[in-house]
């Protein structure tokens, strides 16, 4: 489905915020290992619903920390309304969902560089 200029222009300002909110308050709602960095944000057609992709490193447990960031909802979404309040009428809510493309892209790297290692060791055989 595609996307209306408005939805992208509010997605990036809701994008680019959440990151700043984040950056200011995040140690204190999953503490100061991980860190979450903002991949992208889709806007819902009537602006209502902002679906945040999180990208999560430093922990071997992602998904508990957008279950952290899900409790601590309302304290995220005020200090982005905070933030929000001059550019758009309604602060939409938010949705968290982990992004683990940049994982599996160092995944298929390993499993690349495996594979060169190997048909490099076969070629050295013969």
């Amino acid at each position: 489905m595609a996307t209306s200029i408005r939805q992208e222009q509010v997605g990036e300002l809701v994008r680019r915020n959440v990151g700043v909110v984040l950056q200011a308050e995040g140690s204190y709602i999953y503490g100061s290992a991980a860190f979450v960095t903002v991949t992208e944000v889709q806007m819902t057609s009537d602006l209502g619903i902002a679906r945040v992709y999180l990208s999560v490193f430093g922990t071997e447990d992602k998904q508990s920390v957008i279950l952290k960031l899900e409790d601590e909802y309302a304290r995220i979404r005020q200090s982005l309304g905070f933030r929000l309040r001059k550019h758009v009428r309604r602060i939409p809510d938010l949705q968290f969902y982990l992004d683990d493309t940049l994982d599996e892209m160092y995944r298929l790297r390993e499993v690349f560089d495996e594979l060169k290692e190997e048909k490099k060791d076969g070629d050295a055989k013969t």
